[in-house]
């Protein structure tokens, strides 16, 4: 029997505010007419949706997607079911997400990947990636996928969030052959082609720093898979010294040039996450029984704006190639 969750929390969003309400209406053309049609739109399609399961129907859930679709409902129901049908295709990297649970938790422990406590000048949350948090010998690409998704459904919870974006900063010294044969190249490019297309956020800003020769191909086989915007929000830096340029040093651990110690962010990013632990792991719960309602371009066009170019095989074979040859360098 069909069972969905109907609850209303409009003082969350009234509690908002004024200056992040601008900036909703500016950025995403939010405002309360808006937002409560599309919200009323969005949680009558869920109710109705025969292939939808326990589907939270709260406002901050509802919002992550219109949010991210610039309140357009039909995309933003196609983002739903995008993101339910990854969680249903990749269970053992997108649910079961606790921090508890020794494997994972032992990854954030050691500061592989934490939302700084504060935000920037923009009022985004800074998301650190450290490659050094990351052992291959110990942690696999599942446990790796695991921390991703634990981060970004926490985010995800936080209106503020939805509207101001994420800022990322990936560190990637230290990285090792291990840590890129780590992955199942067919694996890693259908996880990166489904996230982008499923998780409801707003990557505004992407730094990346200590970017070895040997990652300069993958890096290009992202680029080649985002949009033109998303292209020019990646950018790659020689010295710390550059990256603070353009990333606030607050927002940054001492490590990285920043003030703050890492361990000291780690400790409370997973007090973060004990608060919203439960929340997260209820997501579970939400079910996609059959994905007959995602709207899919032909083929042709698909592998065609999917790749940027080449078509799809071809890319993932010239992956392979590269991951074989970084094992025997």
């Amino acid at each position: 029997m069909k069972e969905t969750k109907m609850v209303q929390d409009q003082g969350e969003t009234a509690s908002l505010p004024e200056a992040l309400l601008k900036i909703a209406k500016r950025e995403l053309r939010e405002d309360r007419c808006t937002r409560e049609q599309s919200l009323e739109q969005l949680r009558n399609w869920v109710a109705k949706n025969e292939d939808l399961q326990n589907v939270r129907c709260d406002d901050t859930f509802l919002l992550r997607f219109l949010r991210a679709k610039k309140f357009s409902v039909p995309m933003a129901e196609q983002t739903l079911l995008k993101y339910l049908n990854i969680r249903r295709t990749f269970p053992h990297m997108s649910t079961q997400l606790d921090y508890l649970e020794p494997r994972l938790g032992d990854l954030i422990d050691q500061g592989y990947i934490f939302a700084v406590p504060q935000r920037d000048k923009h009022g985004r949350r800074v998301v650190v990636i450290n490659a050094k948090g990351l052992n291959p010998k110990i942690h696999t690409s599942c446990d790796q996928a695991k921390a991703h998704f634990l981060t970004y459904e926490c985010l995800m919870e936080d209106q503020e969030t939805q509207i101001t974006g994420l800022t990322h900063v990936g560190d990637f010294a230290g990285v090792s052959t291990a840590h890129v044969t780590n992955w199942n190249p067919t694996e890693f490019a259908r996880i990166f082609k489904w996230g982008e297309q499923s998780l409801p956020m707003r990557h505004k800003e992407i730094h990346l720093i200590n970017v070895p020769s040997t990652l300069k191909w993958l890096i290009d086989f992202v680029k080649n898979r985002v949009s033109s915007k998303m292209k020019q929000r990646l950018i790659i830096y020689g010295s710390e010294k550059e990256l603070m340029k353009c990333v606030d040093q607050g927002c940054l651990p001492l490590e990285m040039g920043g003030t703050v110690p890492m361990r000291e962010m780690i400790e409370l990013w997973k007090q973060e996450l004990a608060g919203k632990r439960d929340l997260i792991l209820g997501l579970d719960k939400s079910i996609l029984l059959s994905d007959r309602g995602i709207q899919r371009r032909s083929s042709f066009n698909a592998e065609k704006a999917s790749t940027g170019g080449p078509n799809f095989v071809s890319q993932i074979e010239s992956i392979e190639g590269s991951f074989r040859k970084l094992e025997f360098d």
